[in-house]
């Protein structure tokens, strides 16, 4: 344990001055997973330990990004799915994701916090404690921090669906040409994320190789890289890793 916490700050140093000159993405999508499991295999009865770990480092990955390239991160925290949790996981969960963006949205960060997401299938209180606290940091300067809660990329895609169709019949267009006005790009600008880049990078933790509905669309030619570290336990050197695999592959875009 002492030899490697010699050799960590080492390492670091050996990965930026790899990444040093090398191409890096701008937008990064994390998938914060295995919370439970590094909470029961670390011999927490209680997963709430997990969570409010893997909480912890959200702000520390916000941290890391700062020196880097990276000027978009997209966490996800809670999926459609996730509400199907029992009751009082889900109430620990709303009010853990609420402390994240309450610490986001302080003085101590100066990232931009937007919530992505079908904010209506939460509970109103949770809703609005969130929106309460992000909307404020729309005016700074820094990097963007989408908080991915209620999320599902299928609902996202219908709910961009429903908006376009609904705005083309307020502007009077005619039944027979709404086929017509559903493209990629008019799709594209009903999204969660619409007017930001799609992610160059998705990272998920845990061992897990899926996206599990994550930016469906927005993915679709995202470099993909995966760890058997569950995010509680993800470092710094874990991250420049990835930063490091990224650099390294050739993106064609299905060329």
């Amino acid at each position: 344990m002492k030899l490697s916490r010699l050799l960590y700050p080492l390492y670091e140093v050996r990965l930026r001055r790899e990444l040093s000159g090398a191409r890096q993405p701008k937008h990064i999508a994390i998938m914060a997973d295995g919370n439970r499991r590094w909470a029961r295999e670390a011999g927490h009865a209680d997963v709430s330990h997990g969570h409010r770990a893997g909480a912890k480092k959200i702000g520390e990955l916000v941290q890391w990004s700062a020196d880097t390239e990276v000027e978009v991160i997209t966490v996800y925290l809670l999926s459609t799915e996730n509400l199907r949790r029992e009751p009082a996981e889900l109430q620990l969960l709303f009010g853990i994701i609420g402390d994240v963006v309450d610490e986001l949205s302080s003085e101590d960060y100066t990232c931009r916090v937007r919530l992505v997401g079908h904010l209506d299938l939460l509970p109103l209180k949770v809703a609005d404690r969130l929106r309460q606290s992000a909307e404020p940091t729309l005016a700074r300067e820094g990097i963007t921090v989408n908080i991915a809660v209620g999320y599902g990329g299928r609902q996202e895609i219908v709910d961009a669906v429903r908006e376009l169709i609904k705005e083309e019949v307020e502007a009077g267009t005619a039944p027979a040409e709404l086929a017509d006005k559903i493209t990629a790009d008019s799709l594209a600008t009903h999204l969660y994320t619409s007017g930001q880049p799609d992610p160059d990078l998705v990272i998920r933790t845990s061992g897990e190789q899926r996206l599990s509905g994550f930016l469906l669309w927005q993915a679709a030619y995202s470099e993909i890289w995966f760890t058997d570290t569950y995010w509680p336990a993800f470092r710094k050197v874990d991250f420049l890793r990835a930063l490091r695999e990224y650099s390294k592959r050739s993106r064609r875009f299905g060329k």
